[in-house]
Protein backbone atom coordinates (compact mmCIF):
# COMPACT_ATOMS: atom_id res chain seq x y z
CA UNK A 1 0.00 0.00 0.00
CA UNK A 2 0.84 3.47 -0.97
CA UNK A 3 1.70 4.55 2.68
CA UNK A 4 2.24 1.08 4.62
CA UNK A 5 4.14 1.56 8.00
CA UNK A 6 3.68 5.49 7.84
CA UNK A 7 2.17 7.25 10.51
CA UNK A 8 0.00 10.91 9.97
CA UNK A 9 -0.81 13.43 11.64
CA UNK A 10 -4.31 14.71 10.92
CA UNK A 11 -5.05 18.47 11.91
CA UNK A 12 -8.76 19.29 12.69
CA UNK A 13 -11.39 16.69 13.87
CA UNK A 14 -14.38 18.01 11.03
CA UNK A 15 -15.50 16.79 7.56
CA UNK A 16 -12.25 17.88 6.33
CA UNK A 17 -10.09 16.27 8.64
CA UNK A 18 -12.15 13.01 9.18
CA UNK A 19 -11.90 12.63 5.26
CA UNK A 20 -8.28 12.50 5.12
CA UNK A 21 -7.91 10.22 7.95
CA UNK A 22 -10.25 7.52 5.72
CA UNK A 23 -8.47 8.28 2.96
CA UNK A 24 -4.80 8.10 4.44
CA UNK A 25 -6.03 4.47 5.88
CA UNK A 26 -6.92 3.56 3.28
CA UNK A 27 -3.84 3.55 1.59
CA UNK A 28 -2.61 1.77 5.27
CA UNK A 29 -0.67 4.70 7.00
CA UNK A 30 -1.51 4.84 10.53
CA UNK A 31 -3.25 7.65 11.99
CA UNK A 32 -4.22 9.69 14.84
CA UNK A 33 -6.03 12.96 14.68
CA UNK A 34 -5.35 16.11 16.57
CA UNK A 35 -7.64 18.86 17.76
CA UNK A 36 -6.94 22.17 20.21
CA UNK A 37 -11.34 22.29 20.45
CA UNK A 38 -12.76 21.73 23.76
CA UNK A 39 -15.96 20.42 22.01
CA UNK A 40 -13.84 18.25 19.94
CA UNK A 41 -14.87 14.39 20.32
CA UNK A 42 -13.83 11.42 19.42
CA UNK A 43 -14.43 10.09 15.57
CA UNK A 44 -15.39 6.87 14.41
CA UNK A 45 -12.38 4.75 15.74
CA UNK A 46 -9.44 6.68 14.92
CA UNK A 47 -6.78 7.51 17.87
CA UNK A 48 -7.64 11.41 18.71
CA UNK A 49 -5.77 13.56 20.53
CA UNK A 50 -8.41 16.72 21.29
CA UNK A 51 -8.52 19.35 23.67
CA UNK A 52 -5.66 20.34 26.50
CA UNK A 53 -3.70 17.34 25.73
CA UNK A 54 -3.50 18.67 21.49
CA UNK A 55 -2.67 22.22 23.25
CA UNK A 56 0.11 20.40 25.00
CA UNK A 57 1.48 18.40 22.59
CA UNK A 58 5.21 18.10 21.95
CA UNK A 59 6.56 16.95 18.77
CA UNK A 60 10.25 15.30 18.09
CA UNK A 61 11.61 14.34 14.52
CA UNK A 62 10.64 11.32 13.66
CA UNK A 63 7.45 10.97 15.15
CA UNK A 64 5.62 11.21 11.93
CA UNK A 65 5.97 10.90 8.26
CA UNK A 66 3.19 13.34 7.28
CA UNK A 67 0.97 16.28 9.16
CA UNK A 68 -2.27 16.98 6.90
CA UNK A 69 -4.10 20.53 7.77
CA UNK A 70 -7.82 20.82 7.79
CA UNK A 71 -8.64 24.45 5.84
CA UNK A 72 -9.76 25.97 8.71
CA UNK A 73 -6.06 26.17 10.28
CA UNK A 74 -3.54 28.29 9.42
CA UNK A 75 -0.44 27.20 8.97
CA UNK A 76 1.37 29.22 11.48
CA UNK A 77 -0.88 28.59 14.03
CA UNK A 78 0.48 27.21 16.86
CA UNK A 79 -0.49 23.28 16.70
CA UNK A 80 0.66 23.01 12.51
CA UNK A 81 4.26 24.75 13.96
CA UNK A 82 4.42 21.73 16.39
CA UNK A 83 4.97 19.73 13.40
CA UNK A 84 6.56 21.42 10.86
CA UNK A 85 9.24 23.10 13.50
CA UNK A 86 9.94 19.07 14.33
CA UNK A 87 10.42 19.25 10.43
CA UNK A 88 7.47 16.56 9.34
CA UNK A 89 6.21 17.65 5.84
CA UNK A 90 2.56 19.60 6.03
CA UNK A 91 0.42 19.12 3.47
CA UNK A 92 -2.88 20.63 2.94
CA UNK A 93 -6.00 18.40 2.70
CA UNK A 94 -7.18 19.43 -0.50
CA UNK A 95 -4.07 18.68 -2.11
CA UNK A 96 -3.34 15.31 -0.36
CA UNK A 97 -6.65 14.23 -2.03
CA UNK A 98 -5.69 15.82 -5.02
CA UNK A 99 -2.67 13.78 -5.11
CA UNK A 100 -4.71 9.92 -5.09
CA UNK A 101 -7.08 10.81 -7.48
CA UNK A 102 -7.25 11.27 -11.63
CA UNK A 103 -11.19 12.05 -11.68
CA UNK A 104 -11.43 15.19 -13.89
CA UNK A 105 -11.84 19.04 -11.97
CA UNK A 106 -13.69 22.25 -12.30
CA UNK A 107 -12.51 24.26 -9.33
CA UNK A 108 -14.85 27.05 -8.56
CA UNK A 109 -13.30 30.11 -6.23
CA UNK A 110 -14.15 33.92 -5.84
CA UNK A 111 -15.49 35.87 -2.51
CA UNK A 112 -19.17 34.88 -3.72
CA UNK A 113 -21.44 32.90 -5.43
CA UNK A 114 -18.50 29.95 -5.08
CA UNK A 115 -21.62 27.47 -3.02
CA UNK A 116 -24.45 28.38 -6.19
CA UNK A 117 -21.98 27.64 -8.96
CA UNK A 118 -20.79 24.80 -7.98
CA UNK A 119 -23.84 23.17 -7.05
CA UNK A 120 -24.89 24.42 -10.66
CA UNK A 121 -21.89 22.68 -12.15
CA UNK A 122 -22.77 19.20 -10.68
CA UNK A 123 -26.63 19.53 -11.84
CA UNK A 124 -25.68 20.71 -15.02
CA UNK A 125 -23.46 17.39 -15.75
CA UNK A 126 -25.66 15.43 -13.92
CA UNK A 127 -28.44 16.57 -16.44
CA UNK A 128 -26.43 15.42 -18.92
CA UNK A 129 -25.84 12.26 -18.18
CA UNK A 130 -22.21 12.55 -16.61
CA UNK A 131 -21.89 11.58 -13.37
CA UNK A 132 -20.59 14.78 -10.95
CA UNK A 133 -20.63 15.51 -7.29
CA UNK A 134 -20.20 19.20 -5.26
CA UNK A 135 -17.12 18.84 -3.19
CA UNK A 136 -14.68 20.61 -2.07
CA UNK A 137 -15.48 23.71 0.58
CA UNK A 138 -19.28 22.61 -0.46
CA UNK A 139 -20.81 19.43 0.52
CA UNK A 140 -18.19 16.53 0.65
CA UNK A 141 -14.32 16.95 1.28
CA UNK A 142 -12.46 16.30 -1.76
CA UNK A 143 -11.17 13.41 0.76
CA UNK A 144 -14.15 12.13 1.17
CA UNK A 145 -15.36 11.77 -2.22
CA UNK A 146 -12.10 10.02 -3.16
CA UNK A 147 -12.18 8.05 -0.21
CA UNK A 148 -15.67 6.70 -1.21
CA UNK A 149 -14.36 4.89 -4.22
CA UNK A 150 -17.17 6.16 -6.22
CA UNK A 151 -16.06 7.20 -9.77
CA UNK A 152 -17.29 10.63 -10.99
CA UNK A 153 -16.84 11.92 -14.69
CA UNK A 154 -16.24 15.59 -13.53
CA UNK A 155 -15.95 16.73 -10.04
CA UNK A 156 -17.23 20.47 -8.97
CA UNK A 157 -15.07 21.26 -6.56
CA UNK A 158 -15.59 24.52 -4.74
CA UNK A 159 -11.73 25.59 -3.20
CA UNK A 160 -11.19 28.33 -0.69
CA UNK A 161 -8.09 30.38 -0.21
CA UNK A 162 -8.02 28.94 2.46
CA UNK A 163 -7.37 25.56 0.92
CA UNK A 164 -5.09 27.44 -1.77
CA UNK A 165 -2.75 28.38 0.86
CA UNK A 166 -1.08 25.06 1.14
CA UNK A 167 -1.54 23.46 -2.61
CA UNK A 168 1.52 22.12 -4.61
CA UNK A 169 0.29 20.69 -7.41
CA UNK A 170 -3.44 20.97 -7.61
CA UNK A 171 -4.78 22.34 -10.96
CA UNK A 172 -8.27 22.04 -12.67
CA UNK A 173 -9.08 21.15 -16.43
CA UNK A 174 -11.47 24.09 -15.99
CA UNK A 175 -10.61 26.95 -13.31
CA UNK A 176 -13.37 29.33 -12.45
CA UNK A 177 -12.73 33.30 -10.87
CA UNK A 178 -15.99 33.96 -10.00
CA UNK A 179 -15.47 37.91 -8.27
CA UNK A 180 -13.17 38.92 -5.52
CA UNK A 181 -13.91 41.85 -3.08
CA UNK A 182 -12.89 41.88 0.67
CA UNK A 183 -12.89 39.27 3.28
CA UNK A 184 -11.39 37.28 6.02
CA UNK A 185 -9.55 39.96 7.10
CA UNK A 186 -9.32 38.39 10.19
CA UNK A 187 -7.02 35.48 8.13
CA UNK A 188 -4.70 37.52 6.38
CA UNK A 189 -3.14 40.68 7.01
CA UNK A 190 -4.68 42.64 4.14
CA UNK A 191 -6.12 42.58 0.54
CA UNK A 192 -3.07 41.94 -1.14
CA UNK A 193 -2.02 38.49 0.80
CA UNK A 194 -6.07 36.87 0.64
CA UNK A 195 -6.21 38.06 -3.11
CA UNK A 196 -2.76 36.11 -3.59
CA UNK A 197 -4.12 33.39 -2.17
CA UNK A 198 -7.25 32.83 -3.67
CA UNK A 199 -4.82 33.28 -7.58
CA UNK A 200 -2.81 30.58 -6.53
CA UNK A 201 -5.90 28.14 -8.52
CA UNK A 202 -3.95 29.08 -11.38
CA UNK A 203 -0.68 28.57 -10.07
CA UNK A 204 -0.51 25.05 -11.33
CA UNK A 205 -2.54 25.56 -14.82
CA UNK A 206 -1.01 24.52 -18.35
CA UNK A 207 -1.93 25.48 -22.10
CA UNK A 208 -4.34 22.80 -22.01
CA UNK A 209 -6.74 23.88 -19.54
CA UNK A 210 -9.11 26.58 -19.24
CA UNK A 211 -9.45 30.06 -16.99
CA UNK A 212 -13.12 31.15 -16.84
CA UNK A 213 -12.74 34.47 -15.41
CA UNK A 214 -15.62 37.45 -14.64
CA UNK A 215 -14.94 40.39 -17.04
CA UNK A 216 -12.91 43.23 -15.26
CA UNK A 217 -10.97 41.08 -12.82
CA UNK A 218 -7.25 41.60 -12.46
CA UNK A 219 -5.89 38.38 -11.63
CA UNK A 220 -3.12 36.65 -13.69
CA UNK A 221 -4.32 33.19 -14.87
CA UNK A 222 -0.70 31.96 -15.79
CA UNK A 223 -0.95 29.69 -19.01
CA UNK A 224 -4.33 28.72 -19.05
CA UNK A 225 -6.82 30.13 -22.07
CA UNK A 226 -8.98 32.72 -21.06
CA UNK A 227 -12.12 32.71 -21.36
CA UNK A 228 -14.25 35.63 -19.90
CA UNK A 229 -18.12 36.40 -19.04
CA UNK A 230 -20.34 39.18 -17.49
CA UNK A 231 -23.85 39.91 -16.85
CA UNK A 232 -23.09 43.58 -16.95
CA UNK A 233 -21.59 44.88 -20.12
CA UNK A 234 -20.96 43.63 -23.54
CA UNK A 235 -17.28 42.80 -23.28
CA UNK A 236 -16.64 39.62 -22.41
CA UNK A 237 -16.25 36.13 -24.52
CA UNK A 238 -19.46 35.02 -23.02
CA UNK A 239 -22.59 37.68 -21.93
CA UNK A 240 -26.40 37.72 -20.45
CA UNK A 241 -28.39 40.61 -21.07
CA UNK A 242 -32.57 40.37 -21.29
CA UNK A 243 -33.30 37.16 -20.51
CA UNK A 244 -30.31 35.75 -23.37
CA UNK A 245 -27.57 34.17 -22.97
CA UNK A 246 -24.50 34.47 -25.39
CA UNK A 247 -21.09 33.95 -26.80
CA UNK A 248 -18.85 36.31 -28.81
CA UNK A 249 -22.33 37.86 -29.73
CA UNK A 250 -24.13 34.73 -30.85
CA UNK A 251 -27.24 33.94 -29.10
CA UNK A 252 -26.66 30.29 -27.57
CA UNK A 253 -29.68 30.23 -25.22
CA UNK A 254 -32.54 31.51 -23.23
CA UNK A 255 -33.08 32.22 -19.30
CA UNK A 256 -36.50 32.37 -19.41
CA UNK A 257 -37.12 28.49 -17.85
CA UNK A 258 -34.42 28.92 -15.17
CA UNK A 259 -35.72 29.17 -11.68
CA UNK A 260 -32.65 31.45 -10.67
CA UNK A 261 -33.02 35.18 -10.48
CA UNK A 262 -30.44 37.79 -10.48
CA UNK A 263 -27.81 39.03 -12.70
CA UNK A 264 -25.16 37.52 -10.27
CA UNK A 265 -26.78 34.02 -11.12
CA UNK A 266 -27.01 34.61 -14.34
CA UNK A 267 -23.19 35.12 -14.34
CA UNK A 268 -22.92 31.92 -12.67
CA UNK A 269 -24.87 30.12 -15.19
CA UNK A 270 -22.58 31.39 -17.70
CA UNK A 271 -19.80 30.20 -15.57
CA UNK A 272 -21.78 26.66 -15.23
CA UNK A 273 -22.26 26.64 -19.29
CA UNK A 274 -18.68 27.62 -19.67
CA UNK A 275 -17.41 24.93 -17.23
CA UNK A 276 -19.76 22.65 -19.77
CA UNK A 277 -18.42 23.30 -22.96
CA UNK A 278 -14.85 22.90 -21.58
CA UNK A 279 -15.66 19.24 -20.96
CA UNK A 280 -17.58 19.23 -24.47
CA UNK A 281 -21.07 19.35 -23.30
CA UNK A 282 -23.79 21.66 -25.51
CA UNK A 283 -25.69 24.71 -24.25
CA UNK A 284 -29.11 23.39 -25.39
CA UNK A 285 -29.28 20.21 -23.43
CA UNK A 286 -27.05 22.37 -20.67
CA UNK A 287 -30.11 24.68 -20.26
CA UNK A 288 -32.41 22.06 -20.05
CA UNK A 289 -30.98 20.16 -17.78
CA UNK A 290 -30.74 23.45 -15.40
CA UNK A 291 -34.19 23.91 -15.35
CA UNK A 292 -35.19 22.59 -12.34
CA UNK A 293 -32.40 23.77 -10.45
CA UNK A 294 -33.39 26.05 -7.51
CA UNK A 295 -30.45 28.56 -5.55
CA UNK A 296 -29.66 26.98 -2.31
CA UNK A 297 -32.31 28.45 0.85
CA UNK A 298 -31.83 31.91 1.89
CA UNK A 299 -29.38 33.05 -1.33
CA UNK A 300 -31.46 35.28 -3.66
CA UNK A 301 -34.30 32.77 -3.33
CA UNK A 302 -37.45 33.45 -4.70
CA UNK A 303 -40.07 32.37 -2.63
CA UNK A 304 -43.68 33.59 -4.49
CA UNK A 305 -44.75 36.36 -7.13
CA UNK A 306 -47.80 37.58 -6.30
CA UNK A 307 -50.00 40.16 -7.61
CA UNK A 308 -46.64 40.77 -10.11
CA UNK A 309 -44.37 41.10 -6.97
CA UNK A 310 -41.45 38.89 -6.66
CA UNK A 311 -40.34 38.15 -2.89
CA UNK A 312 -36.77 37.02 -2.29
CA UNK A 313 -35.59 35.78 0.40
CA UNK A 314 -31.29 36.62 0.90
CA UNK A 315 -31.14 36.52 4.46
CA UNK A 316 -28.04 35.21 4.37
CA UNK A 317 -26.61 38.64 3.36
CA UNK A 318 -25.01 39.32 6.87
CA UNK A 319 -22.85 42.21 5.25
CA UNK A 320 -22.65 45.23 3.47
CA UNK A 321 -21.16 43.33 0.26
CA UNK A 322 -23.52 40.87 -0.18
CA UNK A 323 -26.24 42.89 0.09
CA UNK A 324 -25.10 45.28 -2.59
CA UNK A 325 -24.25 42.32 -4.29
CA UNK A 326 -27.64 41.30 -4.29
CA UNK A 327 -28.93 45.14 -4.84
CA UNK A 328 -26.90 45.02 -8.11
CA UNK A 329 -28.44 41.69 -9.26
CA UNK A 330 -31.86 43.01 -9.45
CA UNK A 331 -33.44 43.93 -13.13
CA UNK A 332 -36.93 45.33 -11.31
CA UNK A 333 -37.56 47.80 -8.63
CA UNK A 334 -36.66 47.30 -5.43
CA UNK A 335 -38.65 47.18 -1.68
CA UNK A 336 -35.95 46.29 0.24
CA UNK A 337 -36.42 44.82 3.77
CA UNK A 338 -32.85 45.13 5.87
CA UNK A 339 -31.19 45.49 9.13
CA UNK A 340 -30.68 43.48 12.23
CA UNK A 341 -27.81 43.36 14.62
CA UNK A 342 -26.05 46.17 15.65
CA UNK A 343 -22.76 45.81 14.38
CA UNK A 344 -21.33 49.02 14.24
CA UNK A 345 -21.11 48.71 10.13
CA UNK A 346 -21.51 52.09 8.39
CA UNK A 347 -24.43 52.05 5.84
CA UNK A 348 -23.21 54.99 4.42
CA UNK A 349 -21.70 53.65 1.34
CA UNK A 350 -24.59 51.99 0.98
CA UNK A 351 -26.83 55.28 -0.38
CA UNK A 352 -25.23 55.21 -3.70
CA UNK A 353 -26.37 51.69 -4.64
CA UNK A 354 -30.15 52.78 -4.08
CA UNK A 355 -30.54 55.48 -6.41
CA UNK A 356 -32.93 54.53 -8.97
CA UNK A 357 -33.57 51.49 -7.99
CA UNK A 358 -34.85 50.68 -4.43
CA UNK A 359 -38.20 52.53 -4.58
CA UNK A 360 -38.64 51.78 -0.48
CA UNK A 361 -36.73 50.75 2.59
CA UNK A 362 -38.29 48.53 5.48
CA UNK A 363 -35.85 48.42 8.75
CA UNK A 364 -36.05 45.28 11.34
CA UNK A 365 -34.02 44.53 14.66
CA UNK A 366 -31.56 46.59 17.22
CA UNK A 367 -30.29 48.70 13.71
CA UNK A 368 -33.84 49.79 12.43
CA UNK A 369 -33.70 53.10 14.01
CA UNK A 370 -30.66 54.02 12.51
CA UNK A 371 -30.90 52.84 9.31
CA UNK A 372 -33.99 55.27 9.33
CA UNK A 373 -31.68 58.35 9.70
CA UNK A 374 -29.32 57.10 7.16
CA UNK A 375 -31.65 56.61 4.52
CA UNK A 376 -34.73 58.67 5.40
CA UNK A 377 -34.23 61.55 3.63
CA UNK A 378 -33.71 59.46 0.07
CA UNK A 379 -36.87 57.34 0.41
CA UNK A 380 -39.61 56.47 2.02
CA UNK A 381 -38.69 54.51 4.63
CA UNK A 382 -40.41 52.46 7.56
CA UNK A 383 -39.75 50.31 10.46
CA UNK A 384 -41.24 46.41 11.31
CA UNK A 385 -41.53 45.26 14.63
CA UNK A 386 -41.44 42.14 13.57
CA UNK A 387 -41.00 40.06 10.23
CA UNK A 388 -45.12 39.81 9.75
CA UNK A 389 -44.79 43.30 9.50
CA UNK A 390 -41.94 44.43 7.57
CA UNK A 391 -43.44 41.91 4.78
CA UNK A 392 -47.11 43.73 4.62
CA UNK A 393 -45.28 46.99 5.02
CA UNK A 394 -43.19 45.94 1.98
CA UNK A 395 -45.67 44.96 0.44
CA UNK A 396 -47.63 48.29 0.88
CA UNK A 397 -44.70 50.10 -0.13
CA UNK A 398 -44.34 48.13 -3.30
CA UNK A 399 -45.89 48.40 -6.89
CA UNK A 400 -46.88 45.47 -9.61
CA UNK A 401 -43.31 44.69 -11.16
CA UNK A 402 -41.06 45.16 -8.06
CA UNK A 403 -38.93 42.51 -6.25
CA UNK A 404 -39.61 42.92 -2.51
CA UNK A 405 -36.45 41.63 -0.44
CA UNK A 406 -35.12 40.70 2.28
CA UNK A 407 -31.24 41.57 1.98
CA UNK A 408 -30.47 41.85 5.88
CA UNK A 409 -27.00 43.47 5.24
CA UNK A 410 -26.35 42.21 8.76
CA UNK A 411 -26.53 39.21 11.37
CA UNK A 412 -29.68 38.57 12.70
CA UNK A 413 -28.75 37.13 16.42
CA UNK A 414 -30.42 39.94 17.97
CA UNK A 415 -33.95 38.33 16.36
CA UNK A 416 -33.05 35.02 15.27
CA UNK A 417 -30.93 32.03 15.99
CA UNK A 418 -29.09 32.79 12.80
CA UNK A 419 -29.71 33.68 8.91
CA UNK A 420 -31.63 30.39 8.41
CA UNK A 421 -34.76 31.32 10.90
CA UNK A 422 -34.65 34.99 9.92
CA UNK A 423 -35.37 33.59 6.25
CA UNK A 424 -37.72 31.12 7.13
CA UNK A 425 -39.59 33.76 8.99
CA UNK A 426 -39.64 35.84 5.88
CA UNK A 427 -40.75 32.98 4.25
CA UNK A 428 -43.90 32.49 6.44
CA UNK A 429 -44.63 35.69 6.10
CA UNK A 430 -44.83 35.84 2.78
CA UNK A 431 -47.01 32.53 2.38
CA UNK A 432 -49.24 34.40 4.45
CA UNK A 433 -50.05 37.03 2.16
CA UNK A 434 -53.13 37.00 0.45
Amino acid sequence: MKFASQHFAILGAGRSGLGAARLARLHGAEVTIFDEGDKARQVEDFKCVLGQPARDLVVKPGDFDLVIISPGLDEHWPLPKKFTDADVPLVGETEFAFGLTDMPLAAITGTNGKSTCTELIAALFNGCGQKSIPCGNHGMSLSEVVASGVRYDVLACEISSFQLETIRHFRAKASLWLNFAPDHLDRYPGMEAYFAAKARIFENVTADDIAIVRAGETVSTGKARRWTFSAYGDEADYNYANGTFYHAGREIGSAANLKVRGKHNMENVLAALMTGKVFGLEFDAMLRSLADYEVPRHRCELIRTLADREYINDSKATNLHALEACLRSQERPIVLIAGGKDKQLDYTPLRAELKGQVRAMVFIGEIAQELEKTFGDLLPCKRGADMAEAVSLATQLSQPGDAIILSPGTSSFDMYTGYGQRGDAFRDAVNALN
